[in-house]
């Protein structure tokens, strides 16, 4: 039996939630929001809310056990993306820049190079602030998605 297309959003963090919302309505595809404490979503039966523990991770664990190879997972978390990788799902940043098999590497090992200059050298700073490009991209790159796999 072939699972039907879903997504997953890792959502403590992820601003662009609205946009997931609306591309799912449009294509009738279901949304699990997964975050550590309760948030608003919308009161659709398209959309379901789950909160996890607050346990370091549970939210990641959650959604690695929940996605399959027909699973859209939206998060930031590059170790999150590589897991969901591994199993065949597809990833996409909330900026709209997608992990793909090509790319987890060099992110992984960046993410490594950053922490390891925070920790050391005094360097503060995270990603570039989300702008109105990351968002149009984010659509278009998570209805491109939905279009592969058939939705």
């Amino acid at each position: 039996m072939t699972s039907a297309v879903k997504i997953l959003v890792d959502a403590d963090a992820c601003p662009v939630k609205d946009e997931v919302y609306k591309v799912a309505w449009r294509r009738e595809v279901p949304v699990t929001v997964v975050s550590n404490s309760h948030m608003r979503v919308p009161d659709h039966p398209l959309i379901q809310r789950v909160v996890v523990s607050d346990k370091f991770d549970a939210a990641d664990d959650w959604i690695a056990e929940a996605m399959d190879a027909k699973t859209v997972v939206i998060t930031g978390d590059i170790l999150l993306a590589d897991r969901c990788l591994k199993k065949g799902a597809t990833v996409i940043g909330p900026n709209g820049k997608p992990f793909t098999a090509a790319s987890i590497g060099g992110a992984i090992a960046t993410r490594a190079i950053m922490a390891d200059l925070r920790s050391g050298a005094g360097v503060t700073g995270g990603p570039a602030p989300f702008a109105k490009a990351d968002r149009s991209r984010f659509l278009q790159v998570l209805d491109e998605a939905m279009v592969r796999l058939g939705k």
